[in-house]
């Protein structure tokens, strides 16, 4: 009897969806999927991902500090996804708080603040050298001035998370800090929207925390992407799900693109534990 590949089961996964979802998964152990991967996306909010990867590269070469303080001022006010906007003009914080924030709320105003920070040619200077040869930062979050953020592809994004999960992204000091980071990352309402919550919830259960995600997603009327490392007992892979092409704009919880990607999240999580540590 023929094997049915993982590729092939994706395939009958995605049957009825009617966007196009790029897929790049990796077990760290010879094993990739690879489905749409060079395709170009929307980054949204998953090009703070990179920007993330070039404060800890100004520090490791001296030019920029975690510690250097940077202020909230309205120049960099936008709506979105945040905290900052919440708060009055003025607020001071440290680089490295003003990038936490930036991941794992996914704050807008915080994002602006960094790219001023860092500037922008600095941050594609950084994808360029570090061979992300699909992804540039085109500006700063401005909804009424532009309609596009950032493009990537899934093999980029995939990249850049398997350098932090084989601490080889600026330094293995810089990867396990970001990973630290991305760990703390609030919204995971794709990889995560189908696991056992038994295995994520070690605060009500008792139990050791027997896997975790460290991701970052991002959402814009033209995409919806989430990537990120998953870490299990039997190992970590790295999964990216990025989707265009899709007829409904609209947010919310259950929308098309979240739906089917989580199906595929699922799939490849539960073949990766039967596996123990591999997806094929």
């Amino acid at each position: 009897m023929r094997e049915i590949t993982i590729e092939e089961r994706i395939k009958a996964e995605l049957a009825s969806y009617n966007g196009l979802m790029g897929i790049y998964v990796n077990d760290f152990n010879g094993n990739t999927v690879e489905i749409n991967i060079d395709e170009k996306y929307e980054t949204a909010s998953c090009v703070k991902t990179f920007i993330l990867g070039t404060l800890f590269d100004e520090v490791e070469k001296g030019n920029k500090s975690l510690s250097d303080m940077l202020t909230y001022s309205k120049e960099n006010e936008i709506d979105g996804s945040g905290v900052l906007r919440s708060l009055d003009y003025g607020v001071t914080l440290t680089a490295k708080n003003v990038a936490t924030l930036m991941i794992i709320v996914s704050d807008n105003i915080a994002t602006n603040m960094m790219i001023d920070y860092l500037g922008l040619d600095t941050i594609n200077a950084f994808m360029k050298n570090q061979g992300f040869k699909d992804t540039v930062l085109h500006n700063k979050i401005d909804f009424n001035k532009y309609n596009q953020l950032g493009t990537t592809s899934p093999r980029d994004y995939g990249k850049i998370f398997e350098m932090i999960c084989k601490e080889e992204l600026i330094s293995p000091e810089a990867s396990r800090q970001m990973l630290e980071i991305f760990k703390k990352q609030h919204y995971n309402s794709t990889i995560t929207k189908n696991f056992p919550q038994y295995f994520l919830d070690s605060e009500d259960t008792g139990e050791d925390e027997l896997i975790f995600v460290a991701s970052k997603s991002g959402s814009m009327n033209a995409c919806r992407n989430d990537g990120g490392i998953v870490s299990t007992p039997y190992g970590k892979y790295v999964i990216v799900l990025f989707n265009k092409n899709f007829t409904d704009p609209i947010y919310y919880p259950d929308h098309p693109a979240t739906v089917f990607s989580s199906k595929v999240s699922r799939l490849i999580f539960d073949q990766y534990l039967a596996l123990k540590g591999r997806i094929k």
